[in-house]
């Protein structure tokens, strides 16, 4: 397992700055999910009642802090580099070493950012640094299927239409089907003979 140096992580890209949460953000991050729950939970996990909760959100910030330190996930905050502003997440989670060298992408942004180009800009920002910095080979993602607007946002990215899970994931309370995307590191398609 690939331990990551203790010092925060940060993902510069054009306009963002993608960095690891922190109790400070506690109140941005209420706020914008508050704001745009209904934009969010047809497409995400039911929340919790607590979901918005300070405790809730503190248990988030240790998580990600281990998950970085271990090397099983980056869990990482997206700021708008001129303003710090916060617009929402992008986590690489379910690091995978060994032969498969590989992670499951996962995101959400605020409803007032969507549609200007923040998450392409993440998502390209992390997959580099996947496959640069921390050696992957293999990106995954899912989606429900009428999720136009990410399926959308993984292909103009690169991912690559893959199949259909069945019962992938429950989505606001039911086990929903889900449309399975993958970027693969270009030097290695098809090569077995890298380390």
């Amino acid at each position: 397992m690939l331990l990551l140096p203790r010092r925060k992580l940060r993902i510069e890209t054009e306009r963002l700055t993608l960095r690891q949460p922190a109790m400070s953000d506690f109140r941005d991050w209420s706020g914008l999910r508050a704001q745009s729950a209904d934009f969010l939970m047809p497409w995400e996990p039911a929340w919790a009642a607590d979901h918005l909760a300070r405790k809730g959100f503190s248990n988030r910030v240790f998580w990600a802090q281990r998950s970085i330190t271990n090397g099983s996930a980056l869990p990482l905050f997206l700021t708008r580099r001129d303003d710090q502003t916060l617009l929402g997440a992008i986590t690489l989670d379910h690091i995978r070493r060994g032969p498969a060298q590989a992670g499951t992408l996962g995101y959400w942004i605020g409803q007032p950012h969507a549609r200007q180009g923040y998450m392409g800009e993440a998502i390209a920002g992390v997959v580099h640094y996947a496959f640069d910095r921390l050696d992957l080979s293999r990106i995954e993602a899912a989606c429900l299927p009428e999720n136009h607007a990410s399926r959308g946002l993984l292909e103009k990215c690169g991912f690559k239409y893959e199949g259909v899970a069945q019962s992938y994931l429950q989505i606001n309370g039911r086990w929903r089907t889900h449309v399975l995307y993958a970027a693969l590191r270009p030097d290695r398609r098809g090569r077995t003979d890298v380390g």
